[in-house]
């Protein structure tokens, strides 16, 4: 079997982070590997934690240091890790933002359950993934 593909997930809201990991361990070929509740809890993850992960979710809304900053420090740091941004916002500008960041996907929480494993593959594969409302 090939290794898994190690997923982190940063999002304040443990709910949110439960639900997301009980869906990503239905497909055995992905594991998530951490739970952060904000950005500065990822980063400091990323800089402890080996193997590194091969893609971070993350939500936007987060305290200390939101997704947008997050996401070009974990670019900026580690840039082989995948960003996809998991959120309740369909405002086309903070798609701009997160895209400027280096974010390689964009989901809305509420499209989640049924386009996480195709944003996830999209982004594997070296893809670019924006969820069907935002495109």
């Amino acid at each position: 079997m090939e290794n898994p593909y190690l997923i982190v997930l940063a999002d304040d809201h443990v709910l949110v982070r439960r639900g997301i990991r009980k869906i990503i361990e239905e497909n055995h070929e992905l594991k998530v590997v951490g739970e952060m509740g904000d950005g500065t809890e990822l980063i400091e993850y990323l800089k402890t934690h080996l193997p590194l992960p091969d893609m971070v979710i993350m939500d936007l809304s987060m305290p200390n240091l939101g997704g947008i900053e997050a996401t070009k420090k974990v670019k900026e740091l580690w840039p082989g890790i995948k960003v996809l941004i998991l959120t309740m916002h369909d405002n086309k500008n903070y798609l701009d933002l997160s895209q400027t960041a280096g974010a390689e996907g964009y989901l809305l929480k509420h499209e989640a359950d049924k386009e996480l494993f195709a944003a996830i593959s999209t982004i594997r594969q070296g893809g670019t993934y924006i969820c069907p409302k935002m495109r």
